[in-house]
């Protein structure tokens, strides 16, 4: 029943967009994507393959950059639903909070204009649990849960700032401009899962440093989810009468330490994690390891920190049923070992 509603994905690079096309020509509807050049679209058709899915003419590609105008009509035309999970990303290790906020705020309005002057139903948000749970004190209570909200007066990384702040424009868009346009949000926690090829996220790489050889983990916690739970949520937030206004946590269990993590590789995927690191990083060592590694400045103010943040949300109100977070770990080792991504004994 689906064959004739059309979907808009934006993003169509990325990691939980790929596997939300995916779910979504599973269920029968057909798909548009966008990209910024059009000459990744073979490279998106062969990640569809690899996990299981030839799309033929049911996916379609626009060329269209969130930093511009250009290309957004033509995307969201005809659609019923969007799901947004594009999200520009500055170069250069040194981006200032600017670079990361402005591009997701104007990204997400600008997606949002289209969608609504297409006469889009309901838009699904690819938000973040950085929208959530950064900046709070140590005293803040816990688990998170969608009622929280990153507190911009702490200590935020600009990624966060950005997620929160292009989150929060969208809501307020739709409360004075939506013109009856839905909105729902999915607020992931770090998502894991197989890999379709070498652009892959950055939790991947947590598991792929473990899996070579990393010497330490540093005392991070997280949540962790599996990318195809990801995409049936967004699958339900599309869908459910429920979803609209709403907001979900994406989890699959309570927060993990990364020890923890290297924990489940040694003993669930056998020789290929004999390297994962059995030692914990002592915080002074990653505060001055920060100093030479400025892409270890993110991980500074989470040093220590219960992230533990509730999924029973999106259980209760749309009957999602997540892998667990040891089967999520397991698949992403797999796939990078399966695809030749990381190199292990």
């Amino acid at each position: 029943m689906n064959t004739n509603t059309q979907v808009l994905v934006t993003g169509g690079t990325g990691f939980i967009a790929q596997h939300c096309i995916i779910a979504l020509l599973d269920a029968g509807f057909r798909v548009r994507t966008t990209v910024r050049s059009l000459t990744r679209e073979g490279e998106v058709r062969e990640h569809l393959r690899t996990g299981g899915v030839d799309a033929g003419d049911r996916l379609t590609f626009v060329r269209a950059d969130l930093s511009s105008d250009l290309g957004w009509a033509d995307a969201a035309k005809g659609c019923t639903y969007v799901i947004h999970g594009a999200s520009p990303t500055p170069t250069g290790e040194k981006a200032n909070d600017d670079e990361w906020i402005r591009p997701a705020v104007d990204g997400n309005l600008r997606v949002l204009r289209a969608a609504r002057a297409a006469g889009a139903k309901r838009v699904v948000l690819t938000s973040a649990f950085g929208a959530i749970g950064a900046g709070h004190k140590a005293a803040h209570r816990r688990p998170f849960d969608e009622t929280d909200w990153t507190d911009l007066g702490g200590n935020v990384w600009g990624y966060q700032k950005s997620k929160t702040l292009a989150e929060r424009a969208a809501w307020d868009f739709i409360a004075r401009e939506g013109q009856g346009m839905e909105l729902a949000a999915v607020n992931p926690v770090a998502v894991l899962g197989p890999v379709l090829g070498a652009d892959f996220s950055h939790s991947i790489r947590i598991i792929k440093n473990m899996l070579e050889g990393q010497p330490a983990c540093p005392k991070v916690n997280s949540g962790f989810v599996d990318v195809r739970d990801v995409a049936d949520l967004h699958l339900r937030a599309m869908l459910d009468p429920a979803a609209a206004g709403e907001r979900f946590v994406a989890t699959a269990g309570d927060s993990l330490w990364m020890a923890e993590v290297a924990k489940v590789l040694r003993e669930r995927v056998g020789p290929i994690a004999a390297r994962t690191p059995r030692r914990v990083m002592p915080n002074w060592l990653v505060r001055l390891a920060a100093r030479r590694n400025p892409a270890l400045k993110g991980i500074l103010p989470l040093l220590g920190q219960d992230m533990n943040v509730s999924g029973a949300k999106a259980r209760r109100v749309l009957g999602w049923q997540p892998r667990s977070q040891g089967d999520a770990i397991v698949a992403t080792a797999e796939s990078l070992v399966r695809l030749g991504l990381v190199q292990v004994p």
